[in-house]
């Protein structure tokens, strides 16, 4: 199944359980703070399976979120693609990434 409509699905599910529109977009940003903590914990304990529950805890609010704002998901995804896209650099092992001038 593409992103897309995994984007649709998800709104659908919010909208059917009335998330969308009775939920605030600053309290699932709440949300989104919450499961990224789980994934965090998860992350912490190597727990693989956690992991994966809690990116897509945290795609599934986001996803919300953007719907809330009036806004796309994947239009996020696309425009901080392309202002990436044409970066060069090098992650060093202590974690800074350093741009190729």
């Amino acid at each position: 199944m593409s992103f897309n409509q995994l984007e649709i699905d998800v709104i659908r599910w919010a909208e059917a359980r009335k998330i969308i529109p009775n939920a605030k977009a600053y309290t699932q940003l709440m949300k989104t703070g919450s499961e990224y903590g789980e994934l965090l914990d998860a992350e912490i304990k190597n727990d693989i399976a956690g992991i994966k529950d809690g990116v897509g805890d945290v795609l599934v609010t986001l996803i919300i979120y953007c719907d809330l704002k009036g806004i796309s998901i994947t239009d996020c995804l696309s425009l901080a693609y392309d202002e990436i896209k044409n970066r060069k650099g090098t992650l060093l092992e202590n974690g800074v990434f350093v741009k190729d001038e």
